[in-house]
């Protein structure tokens, strides 16, 4: 059965959140079900303009192309990547989208600052870091105000400046973004700060807002966040061959600057796991079930970059690159689906499930502890290569944005694991797909390219794909 739309914005409503962020997923299969094989998919469109082929009857609107100038003075940034959408109160029209533009330290000339040799003492002063040259680094975040009716920017502007490689993040419940720094990077000659935080920007801030690191969630190159409204917990993952998946347990729930513990996440009963599947393929098979514990680790600011290695060392099980994550409500509970860019035997990718247990985050939950499965591990590229941002969708299915070598797709996945396709990128360069998000009236589905550097509104009829 899929999701009505009453139902999605009800239990939406519910978390006090916007309700893009968290879909009622009600087509999910009973634990343990899996399926293989792609989905019926409706044939793609070629598109004239060659930017994004489509479905019959869908369209899209291109919007905030890199160098444009905002609202104030500054240019667009190149590499949009991870990004949502948050409801104005009192505004039934329009939203926000906060935008995340993963950028290096010496890619001035296509940031916010294009052309220029000085800023104001009030971007100084809420940059993160300055280059030798005295300009705030160039990565970041852009707010956008975009009217559901029109499907046009009304307004925009750098909401986050002085960071780098803000790859992807999450939403969380008290309506905020987290963009995530998916670097190392240390202080050198050219910045004065090391590199490698979640940074947190209010969907409230109708300007620049002074970036702060949340030393407290670790440094690693982090990739994305998933917040349970129920618990407060974060969930980050990293994005390395090697990589782990984290917890963290803030001190005041809702008030992650206040400090909290990283845990990493273990198979019970399995120390040092390797969820990958490359040397012992089909260890790990869809559908099955392993039950999770969480891992204190310490030294988390991690100045030699070991922080994965430690953390494997103590029994923390390793993931293939992790990328996208995002939170669904199910009508057993919340879960967290997240990414694994390169998994799989045919390293094409994989999807995998948390569902956090009744005691989550308290001394009980050994006695009910999360459980982990793997919904999806694509067997070719031409059935989904390279999965990275993730997002539910209001129909009850997966929205997947690809990243691989070949043609770039953006992916659906039901909660069987069949795998169908939405969207394509028709540019010549097939720069991968980022930021999969839906509007807070669940029409829209924004994405972002690398190539151009923009982002789509796209929208058509989502109940024949939802049928498709």
């Amino acid at each position: 059965m899929q999701a009505t739309r009453r139902s999605f914005f009800k239990t939406a409503m519910s978390l006090g959140v916007a309700s893009s962020a968290y879909p009622l997923l009600t087509a999910c299969s009973a634990e343990g079900e899996a399926a293989t094989g792609a989905a019926k998919t409706m044939d793609l469109q070629a598109d004239p303009n060659g930017l994004l082929d489509l479905p019959p009857g869908f369209t899209y609107t291109q919007l905030s192309v890199a160098g444009e100038v905002m609202d104030d003075g500054l240019h667009v940034p190149t590499s949009h990547d991870g990004m949502t959408t948050f409801p104005i109160e009192g505004d039934a029209d329009r939203c926000l989208l906060i935008r995340n533009h993963e950028m290096s330290a010496d890619d001035q000339d296509e940031g916010p600052f294009a052309g220029m040799t000085s800023v104001s003492d009030d971007i100084r002063d809420k940059a993160y870091d300055i280059d030798a040259n005295g300009l705030p680094l160039p990565a970041g975040t852009t707010t956008l105000v975009f009217n559901m009716k029109t499907q046009q920017i009304e307004k925009s502007w750098m909401s986050l400046v002085g960071t780098i490689r803000n790859c992807s993040g999450g939403i969380t419940p008290w309506g905020s973004w987290l963009t995530c720094e998916e670097t190392l990077q240390k202080a050198d000659d050219n910045i004065s700060k090391d590199h490698g935080y979640v940074f947190e920007v209010p969907s409230s801030a109708r300007g620049l807002v002074k970036a702060e690191p949340l030393k407290a969630m670790g440094r690693f190159n982090h990739e994305a966040t998933a917040t349970d409204p129920r618990t407060g917990i974060v969930y980050q993952t990293e994005d390395a061959h090697d990589s782990l998946i984290y917890r963290f347990l803030p001190e005041a729930k809702g008030e992650l600057h206040k400090g909290g513990r990283l845990q990493v996440l273990a198979l019970k009963d399995r120390p040092r796991a390797d969820t990958r599947n490359w040397y012992n393929p089909g260890t790990y098979r869809m559908g099955e079930r392993w039950a999770v514990e969480w891992l204190d680790i310490d030294g988390i600011d991690a100045p030699d970059n070991d922080l994965r290695l430690r953390g494997h060392a103590k029994g923390a099980a390793l993931f293939a690159r992790g990328e996208g994550m995002c939170l669904a409500v199910e009508k057993t509970g919340n879960a967290i689906y997240f990414a694994c860019t390169s998994g799989g035997e045919a390293e094409c990718g994989q999807i995998w499930k948390y569902t956090p247990g009744d005691f989550e985050g308290t001394s009980d939950e050994a006695s009910a502890p999360g459980m982990l499965t793997l919904v999806v591990e694509s067997t070719n590229a031409s059935e989904m290569e390279m999965c990275d941002n993730i997002v539910a969708s209001p129909w009850g299915d997966l929205v997947v944005c690809e990243d691989g070598p070949d043609d770039e797709f953006v992916r659906g996945v039901t909660p069987e694991g069949r795998i169908y396709t939405i969207a394509r990128n028709a540019h010549p360069d097939q720069a991968e797909f980022a930021g999969a998000c839906f509007a807070p009236d669940g029409e829209t589905l924004f994405v972002n390219t690398q190539g151009p550097h923009a982002t789509y509104a796209i929208r058509g009829p989502w109940a024949k794909i939802a049928r498709a």
